[in-house]
């Protein structure tokens, strides 16, 4: 029985026909790697349209990367804002909300894989 090497994949942030948008609001998540992968971590783009906002906690740890705009992550009585060029981690079950500042594109990175 031969075992099969895992290949390099690239991904875009461009939407694509597994894109999830939000009820009608401006935020879309485009999933690239999921549990169906049988990889210990996903990984999706997401953006959000400028005003827009959701509520956290995510059962999973998270790192986003801000490729474009600024976000406002607020929980536990703390701020912070990041843009383009930060990352920032959002630790699982974390209390807050994220507002995005202006439109803005991010790449997440989450463990355990979902």
């Amino acid at each position: 029985m031969s075992e099969t090497t895992p290949s390099v994949r690239a991904f875009g942030t461009a939407t694509n026909d597994r894109t999830i948008r939000f009820g009608d609001r401006r935020i879309f998540v485009t999933p690239a790697v999921e549990k169906t992968d049988g990889g210990p971590l996903s990984a999706y783009s997401a953006s959000f349209g400028r005003g827009e906002h959701a509520d956290l906690p995510a059962p999973y740890e998270e790192v986003w990367v801000v490729l474009r705009g600024a976000l406002r992550i607020s929980g536990d009585g703390v701020d912070v804002v990041v843009r383009a060029g930060d990352f920032v981690q959002v630790p699982e079950q974390s209390p807050g909300r994220v507002e995005a500042l202006d439109d803005t594109l991010l790449v997440c990175v989450s463990v355990p894989a979902h």
